[in-house]
């Protein structure tokens, strides 16, 4: 178990003090706490660079575990994102790659190290060799030799014209790419959540705003029976206002129905069993980020520096650079060294005269050069393959900066543009809120119609709604500028504050 330092994260999530909510944004709220986190099984708290995230992975291993949600247990978005990069098999994917990235660049460098290799041989050689008559009266004898050879050997590159460190260069590449790999898929984890939460948290609130709506038809129709009692009223505009009470009680239903869809979607985003039966955080009272702390242009720059899919590119293209390179050195020699030591024990036997035995150390040293002079032209074409790699990987770097930049443009834009929804929205339901009551009393007091009532409950309806969705979509757009720009579960500043200036 690892032991979450005391931070403001801490402090947040502890204190029963409803001042503790509203003094700090709900960017802190719902960011901070994600960037100090300290995952449990992903190495997310602490991987926040492709080489930190690659040599983390390489060192820890994932954990098989089916998720487990507890219903008697209100679950911050920090605790559920950390639940999904513990169990999603997603992130267990780019970790193992990134753990065999690491286990390649290991073997790379073992080519700079000699290779020792022992031998053992027992052997029994029995062979018929021709021998002068005078001295053989068979004219042959019969030799037989038992052998017994432990041998080491040694085989040591000495030069190659930079082909070894271009292979480890390239697998150094290779390891920082699925670093950046690993770190982008908890990002990605990490916004599906995000995404599921704020959905359940909008189908939540729109829940609470069909009940407000079907108090205000309830309202509505009262009024309209004692208008009737009272002989100020018509049956036809009492069964109208029944009908919108009907209608309410049908959109309620919906959006309870609705609600319970949007949990199950959150559990099994999260890697656990699907199931409505979570409890989160609403955070009803956390105050809207609603200012933007960086300009477009500085948002832009943020992401093509920090975008772990762009470092990885990046990474892929110094492999391809480096790939090229080893191709080119196989067009030069290679020097080796060669050596062998061994104990050599002889004791040979033969049918006629008398032979010595041996137990004597033998050895022998090479120094070779290895030139390749014609492959068919193999090298040829692997030069090409390794250059067309080297292409391929700018023009894919060209388009995901091309992506990057659009989908920062597409964030910021839906920022703002959610920023001004909001405060629309809330605009609306004050005025909604207003005309209906107005339009309530008026009714009573046979000023005005029933129609005129019933237009401004649908007014008051659509104003609900329309906050509801404004809400949590402002969230959900601030969630999405971190995420475009790569900051996602990272400890730079957000880019978004409160409207007092309140920042991470």
């Amino acid at each position: 178990m690892f032991r979450r330092p005391m931070s403001l994260c801490w402090l947040v999530e502890s204190s029963p003090r409803v001042l503790v909510i509203w003094r700090f944004a709900a960017i802190l709220l719902v960011f901070g706490c994600i960037f100090s986190r300290e995952s449990h099984g992903q190495c997310a708290g602490i991987a926040t660079t492709p080489a930190s995230a690659a040599d983390c992975a390489r060192h820890a291993v994932p954990v098989d575990r089916e998720a487990v949600l507890d219903p008697a247990h209100t679950y911050s978005l920090a605790e559920l994102i950390d639940i999904a990069e513990g169990n999603n098999p997603q992130t267990h994917i780019a970790w193992e790659q990134a753990k065999q990235a690491a286990d390649r660049l290991g073997i790379s460098r073992s080519a700079y190290f000699p290779v020792l290799s022992g031998l053992a041989a027992l052997a029994d050689e029995r062979t018929i060799e021709p021998f002068p008559e005078p001295l053989a009266p068979r004219g042959y004898v019969m030799v037989e030799v038992p052998a017994a050879v432990p041998e080491l050997t040694l085989d040591y590159l000495i030069f190659d014209f930079g082909k070894r460190e271009a292979k480890v260069d390239a697998a150094t590449a290779e390891k920082l790419a699925a670093g950046a790999n690993f770190i982008r898929a908890n990002q990605e984890v990490a916004f599906r959540v995000a995404s599921a939460y704020y959905k359940l948290v909008t189908a939540q609130e729109r829940l609470v705003a069909a009940q407000e709506t079907l108090k205000t038809a309830q309202t509505t129709q009262d009024a309209a029976e004692e208008q009737l009692k009272n002989g100020r009223s018509t049956l036809p505009d009492v069964l109208n206002a029944r009908a919108e009470t009907s209608q309410a009680v049908f959109d309620m239903e919906s959006a309870d129905g609705d609600e319970k869809i949007a949990r199950v979607l959150l559990t099994e985003t999260v890697g656990a069993e699907p199931s409505p039966n979570i409890a989160i955080d609403g955070q009803e009272k956390a105050p809207l980020p609603q200012v933007l702390t960086m300009s477009i242009d500085a948002l832009i720059d943020r992401a093509i520096a920090d975008r772990p899919d762009l470092m990885a590119q990046a990474s892929e293209i110094r492999a391809a650079e480096q790939e090229v390179r080893e191709a080119k050195s196989e067009y030069l020699p290679s020097f080796a060294l060669s050596a062998n030591g061994a104990q050599t024990s002889l004791w040979p036997t033969v049918d006629y005269g008398k032979v010595g035995q041996v137990t004597e150390p033998t050895w022998s040293v090479q120094l070779g050069v290895q030139w390749r002079l014609f492959d068919g032209g193999a090298r040829k074409n692997a030069l090409a393959l390794a250059r067309s790699k080297g292409r391929e990987a700018q023009d894919e770097m060209r388009e995901k900066r091309d992506e990057a930049t659009r989908e920062v443009w597409t964030a910021y834009i839906g920022f703002r543009t959610a920023m001004r929804k909001q405060q629309a929205a809330q605009a609306l339901l004050e005025s909604a809120n207003s005309s209906y009551s107005a339009s309530l009393d008026a009714y009573k007091y046979g000023v005005k119609n029933l129609i005129d009532v019933v237009t401004a409950e649908r007014q008051l309806a659509q104003a609900r709604l329309s906050g509801v969705s404004a809400r949590s979509d402002l969230f959900l757009q601030a969630v999405d500028l971190e995420f475009v720009t790569g900051n996602l579960l990272r400890k730079q500043p957000p880019a978004t504050q409160t409207q007092d200036g309140t920042k991470p």
